[in-house]
């Protein structure tokens, strides 16, 4: 095997390499335009603006949103979500969320439960981390006013039944919130069938764009207090946060080259076709649970199938560190992935590995089949090594 070459598998965590589009757009605005969007008349921030305004509707065309003003730009997907979140809840409210969910969810809603704002309810998933939509719709009470779940989980990939889900909560009326940081550029997402009121996704996972960018969809008629005010460069006179999206919750300077990035990481996956990056990803993530399944000692998480999943593998070596392996994958084989509990503790007890934490390989676009089997080879060589 060549160790010297690295083979990154942890886009569940970032995305890497981007699209080479994506550096040049970010480039492009650093050296050519470099002015603040919204903040003046001359051309440049003009330019600036464009480049904003662009990229909002590019992803609106992407999740099937009617009005790109409703998308609000934040700095990663965490961001979006306690945005949301706090600017949604009143006291009293009852919420109701799976036991895959991510600390970008887990942690503002029991911060809100803790302060005695919110009733949080945590519905079991089974060993594989799937959902049933029954238990969700048995948990709705009078004092529901929100299910929050995440499309697909960051640590087993499990791909949870939003349409099913959000079909129940219309009908409950109460409103439906979606974390899709793990699907946004990798699953078809569509605010309109899949009845999402509150959409929140970041750009440097599966939209291919850079680090620090991220954002919120609110569906029209539907309110959100601001988490900050500031300066939006439009009413300028008045003391006060414009009440009109997206000025209403988008408060200082933009990472504007990031959202140039983010544009044309967007447009890189609408040319190139959202089937076929999901194609070329479920094809990958069948070799490696294929091989991964036939080495002795080796125990995977999750569906263990790439119609139920997305391209995210956990697995443990039988009575070896988590830590270790993932460390040996690193030094030894150049194979970068993440180990440890993904910032998602309720998914690790659902599986029973909060005590262990488990080894996490995600591939994405870029990365080959050449590269899975160097990994399930590598992976072998280790647990044999064990013995």
């Amino acid at each position: 095997m060549d160790n010297r070459r690295e083979i990154y598998l942890d886009n569940a965590a970032t995305s890497w390499p981007k699209p080479e589009t994506v550096y040049q757009a970010i480039d492009h605005y650093n050296r050519q335009i470099g002015a603040s969007p919204g903040r003046g008349s001359h051309s440049r921030t003009i330019a600036a603006g464009e480049i904003v305004l662009n990229t909002r509707e590019k992803l609106a065309e992407l999740f099937n949103i009617k009005d790109s003003s409703r998308i609000v730009f934040t700095e990663n997907v965490t961001m979006a979500i306690n945005i949301g979140l706090k600017g949604l809840l009143d006291p009293g409210d009852h919420v109701v969320i799976s036991s895959m969910e991510h600390n970008a969810v887990a942690r503002p809603l029991h911060a809100l439960q803790d302060s005695g704002v919110i009733e949080l309810t945590i519905i079991q998933c089974a060993a594989d981390g799937s959902l049933d939509p029954c238990l969700v719709e048995q948990a709705i009470t009078e004092k529901t006013r929100l299910v929050c779940l995440l499309h697909a989980s960051n640590l087993t990939g499990t791909i949870m039944p939003i349409d099913a889900i959000g079909k129940i909560a219309h009908e409950k009326g109460v409103l439906f919130m979606v974390d899709a940081a793990q699907t946004a550029g990798v699953l078809p997402l569509d605010v309109q069938e899949q009845r999402i009121d509150i959409l929140a996704f970041t750009g440097h996972k599966g939209l291919l764009g850079p680090q620090g960018t991220g954002g919120l969809y609110i569906r029209p008629g539907q309110e959100i207090r601001p988490l900050i005010e500031g300066g939006t460069g439009s009413l300028s006179e008045q003391i006060y946060q414009p009440d009109f999206m997206p000025d209403k919750l988008e408060s200082g300077t933009p990472n504007t080259p990031g959202i140039a990035g983010l544009g044309a990481g967007v447009e890189f996956i609408q040319q190139t076709g959202l089937e076929r990056i999901h194609s070329h990803e479920r094809e990958l993530t069948d070799m490696l649970i294929e091989g991964l399944r036939d080495i002795d000692g080796v125990i995977i998480y999750g569906p263990q199938d790439s119609n139920r999943q997305t391209a995210v593998v956990s697995f443990n070596i039988e009575e070896m560190d988590c830590g270790r392996v993932s460390m040996l994958l690193d030094q030894k084989y150049g194979i970068l992935c993440r180990s440890g509990l993904h910032c998602a503790p309720l998914a690790h007890r659902t599986m029973g590995t909060l005590k262990s934490g488990a080894c996490r390989i995600s591939a994405g676009f870029y990365n080959t089949k050449e590269e899975i089997d160097q990994v399930v080879r590598a992976v072998y060589e280790i647990a044999c090594s064990n013995e």
